[in-house]
């Protein structure tokens, strides 16, 4: 008697499981991962307190906006409040050096797309030093 041998067959693999397990691992990542958004114009926020806070640099740059809009850097009125007459009065007043802090102090009647366009102005330049000034709030 003849005995056919048997052809012989691959081993099947079936990766449904290990696809599904790596999806999940996946998921589990994507969700316990913390996301970091970051800006590209860093902003120290204002803290308003009773103490006066040292200044480590008195030389800074101080970008003042009255109830109008208009724009004053260094207590010398700008010619206009366009962003591009901020960026040139930048530049001639600071050079290349971006490492100055740079303070905004807006009236509390100023629109707000005036501070806007300071803090973009500011950016797009390099400042990284930014704060806002901020007034103490008697009785808190």
């Amino acid at each position: 008697m003849k005995l056919r041998l048997s052809q012989a067959q691959d081993p099947e693999l079936n990766l449904t499981s290990l696809i599904d397990v790596v999806f999940l691992l996946l998921i589990f990542f994507m969700i316990s991962t913390t996301f970091e958004r970051q800006a590209a114009l860093k902003i120290d926020l204002p803290e308003a307190s009773a103490e006066a806070q040292p200044q480590d640099n008195p030389e800074r740059l101080e970008i003042v906006i009255d109830p109008e809009g208009r724009i004053y850097l260094n207590d010398s009125q700008l010619v206009d409040s366009s962003p591009a007459t901020l960026r040139t009065a930048l530049e001639q007043v600071v050079g290349e050096n971006r490492e100055l802090p740079v303070v905004i102090r807006a009236d509390a009647q100023t629109p707000h797309h005036f501070v806007v366009t300071v803090m973009d102005v500011t950016g797009r330049l390099g400042f990284t030093r930014l704060s806002i000034a901020t007034q103490r709030i008697d009785g808190e």
